[in-house]
């Protein structure tokens, strides 16, 4: 389940849907529009369209996708919209509609989610990064962000999960169970004293299922794979994700700056 190569998703987070109508709960959807509600899409926005069409944001699986409605409300196409120069109409709507929503609503459920904190509370910067206790290449991002760290630039937050061995799961729960859960993980992760697999109480393991299955309705599939804010040109506030271990530059893009 570990990577050592990343895999690099540029500003898109999205969830597997786990409704239809997530912003349409009060308005009553055109009929053929909740067809596709009813066959699985989640309903995210809608949006004006050119030609007499009506748009609808919309994704499935974690796929985003366009929906237009026909002026006389009774068909729906789903697709990518063109103008007579051959201008893509879609993606902006998308972008907009669809995925800042979804991102804004996944850093959300990254904050909530059982982690441990890594480095100052009060740095400028934070990444979420899913860690198995059991994961080499974990330990290894973990050594090559120290000096960001250090430096008090970034805080990580490990979401801990149990995936990659037998005994994962329960070191998982050791590590977020502990007295003093950052210098347990420190301790682990430098080599210092690797933790041990122990019983915890039903909290616990709970708290580590439940990011087991965050970690499942993400779609990530390698550990580590780190989450992190990046401001557009625009000023739109975004997310990047790395899975596996980043390379130099995909560090320094996720850090933020060069090391200190």
């Amino acid at each position: 389940m570990h990577l050592k190569r990343p895999f690099v998703i540029g500003g898109l987070l999205l969830l597997t849907a786990t409704g239809n109508t997530s912003a349409n709960d009060t308005n009553e959807l055109p009929a053929p529009v909740q067809a596709l509600a009813d066959q699985g899409l989640e309903i995210h926005g809608q949006f004006d369209a050119p030609g007499g069409l009506r748009g609808y944001g919309a994704s499935v699986q974690g796929q985003d996708m366009a929906i237009y409605l026909t002026p006389d409300g009774e068909h729906a196409v789903v697709g990518t919209l063109m103008d007579s120069e051959g201008n893509d109409l879609t993606e902006a709507q998308l972008d907009e509609h669809v995925r800042a929503p979804l991102e804004a609503q996944t850093w959300q459920l990254l904050s909530e989610s059982h982690w441990i904190q890594d480095g100052d509370v009060d740095a400028p910067r934070t990444i979420y990064t899913f860690t198995d206790a059991n994961c080499p290449y974990c330990r290894q991002f973990w050594q090559d962000v120290r000096p960001w760290v250090e430096a008090g630039q970034v805080q990580l937050r490990h979401i801990m999960v149990g995936i990659l061995a037998p005994d994962s799961p329960a070191k998982a729960a050791t590590l977020l169970a502990a007295d003093d859960p950052a210098a347990t993980l420190h301790a682990h992760e430098s080599g210092e004293q690797a933790v041990d697999a122990s019983a915890q109480s039903r909290a616990f393991e709970e708290q580590v299922y439940a990011n087991n299955q965050l970690f499942d309705e993400l779609g990530l599939y390698a550990t580590p794979t780190s989450a992190f804010q990046r401001t557009t040109d625009d000023g739109t506030v975004r997310i990047d994700r790395v899975q596996g271990l980043p390379s130099d530059e995909q560090l320094t893009e996720m850090m933020g700056s060069e090391a200190p």
